[in-house]
This record gives structure tokens, sequence and C-alpha cells, in this order.
């Protein structure tokens, strides 16, 4: 089990940034989330998701999003992480691959993945 768990300094990243990290193979997002995704996430009518869950729920600090970097359709690695990426029509990420968005949440909003 060494190989279950990861640290990482979040320290240097600033609010508005994200990090791709590794863990067990997989990438690993960390975003340290604005006031105004922080808004955008918990604004959404939890009851119009294809995964009912609220953004409270899915944080344990409300600045960061942390989530596994995989699109729930088929395993594409959604983009958003860098600025210079398209981030989708929810303001989070978007996989190339079959045109999944997610929101700022990381929440499946369009396209095929299921949750």
């Amino acid at each position: 089990l060494a190989m279950a768990t990861v640290e990482v300094d979040i320290a240097p990243v600033q609010e508005g940034q994200s990090i791709t990290v590794v863990w067990q193979g997989k990438p690993v997002f960390i975003r340290h989330r604005t006031a105004a995704e922080i808004e955008q996430a918990r604004s959404v009518d939890v009851a119009s998701l294809r995964d009912k869950q609220a953004d409270e729920e899915r944080v344990q600090n409300e600045k960061w999003l942390v989530m596994v970097g995989i699109c729930t359709h088929l395993g594409c690695v959604p983009l958003g992480q860098q600025t210079t990426q398209p981030k989708g029509d929810f303001g989070g990420w978007f996989c190339p691959c079959h045109g999944s968005h997610y929101d700022t949440a990381g929440r499946i909003r369009k396209g095929p993945a299921p949750k």
C-alpha cells in the first residue's frame, strides 16, 4: 500500500490555478477555485444534474477541488487544467474524445459521460 497515497504541497498553487499530479498512474486534478467558480458550482440546481451531487458534498474545503482527471465515459483525460485549453460550456473541463463537459465542481453537465 505504499503507492496508495501521495502527498502534494498545495501552498504554491495560486487562486484560479490548477495542477495535475499522478496517483496510482492516474492524473489527479487539483484546483484552487476562485470565489466565482465556487459560486457558479453552488448555484446549480442539483435536480437538473445527471449525477445529483451538491458542490458541498464534493469538497472538504470549498476552495480546493481534487478529483481523478479521467472522463467517466471512456477514460480520456479532459482539458481545462491550463488556461489555454478549452474549459467546455460550464467553466470546468472538456473531454476532447467524445465531447463531455464538466462544471467547476467536476460534475458532468453535457455529453455522453455518465457521472
